[in-house]
């Protein structure tokens, strides 16, 4: 991992904690969805050993397809997350537990 991935990420996760905490005394939510790898065509041209690499350090085995994010994101957005504010989704099958 470099460092402007790294600092980015931070910020996402920071900015996302404390946009949820000034915006929860106005009923809004606030939480970002941190995907692993997903199966692109970026992640298709990876070289065949990179790929198997990031397969095996993967318990569920597979990459996330865009469908995955997207049903995250569904979800965050729908009433049964209504509770749920401050979070980060990790939607990386696995790869990352906390």
């Amino acid at each position: 991992m470099s460092a402007h991935y790294a600092a980015s990420k931070a910020g996402v996760i920071c900015l996302t904690k404390s946009f949820a905490k000034e915006l929860a005394a106005f009923g809004v939510t606030v939480n970002a969805i941190a995907p692993g790898p997903v199966d692109t065509a970026m992640t298709q041209a990876w070289p065949p050993e990179a790929r198997e690499d990031v397969l095996r350090q993967c318990p569920l085995g597979r990459l996330a397809d865009t469908e995955d994010v997207a049903e995250a994101a569904l979800f965050l957005l729908s009433d049964a997350a209504k509770h749920i504010t401050g979070e980060i989704l990790d939607v990386n099958g696995g790869t990352l537990m906390d």
